[in-house]
């Protein structure tokens, strides 16, 4: 198992049963506006350990669950999807045993514990289980959540546009695309978020990359 500490001391290790509920309950406060029939909950992630133990992350301090990603395994998805479809509804039922790439589904962090690294610690931890695994590498979805704040001066395409460009900013994939991730093209419809306009950035990490 996955298991190690932060900087700060705190746990980063692969989820176990216990987590659930408590993960459950940091989605809410996580990605308050994301719609709920997306957000992960209890009985989900009690099937993601199931299903694939190694790529599920949980970051503690202490006892008290703070942080969080999940994973399948999959082939390079450049094709366009949704978050629902590339989750299987949030059950992860997609997940490809022999799967080449390590998609990540979310990253999450607790807003009192955000500021000190912990989503980097999370991404390293994943990488360092792309690496055990042999895969290629990382593939996520980054969510433009810089967005809301331009909705309404443009659109997504060009605020993706600028954000390719370096002239914007963004919260989230800036972040991601700073620790190695490279930008494949803007998918719309996603997700059901008006943070980042319900669009994402499909983003690719080579398993060499050092996060």
């Amino acid at each position: 198992m996955f298991k190690k500490f932060t900087p700060q001391g705190y746990t980063i290790q692969n989820t176990q049963p216990e987590h659930a509920a408590a993960l459950d309950e940091l989605q809410g406060i996580i990605f308050p506006t994301l719609a709920v029939n997306e957000r992960i909950a209890t009985r989900h992630y009690l099937h993601h350990i199931e299903l694939f133990p190694e790529g599920q992350f949980v970051v503690l301090d202490g006892s008290k669950a703070i942080g969080m990603s999940s994973t399948i395994r999959y082939h390079l998805a450049l094709e366009d999807h949704t978050f629902l479809e590339i989750s299987d509804n949030l059950w992860l039922n997609t997940h490809e045993p022999e799967g080449d790439w390590m998609y990540g589904m979310d990253v999450g962090v607790h807003p009192n514990y955000r500021g000190q690294g912990l989503a980097r610690q999370i991404y390293r931890a994943r990488q360092e289980t792309c690496r055990v695994l042999g895969l290629k590498g990382q593939i996520t979805v980054g969510m433009p959540n810089g967005y809301a704040h331009y909705a309404a001066q443009m659109s997504l395409d060009t605020y993706y546009e600028k954000w390719l460009a370096g002239e914007i900013f963004d919260p989230t994939v800036s972040v991601q695309r700073k620790m190695g991730f490279e930008p494949i093209r803007l998918i719309h419809g996603y997700l059901d978020d008006p943070q980042c306009g319900g669009g994402g950035v499909l983003l690719v990490l080579e398993v060499g990359v050092e996060v």
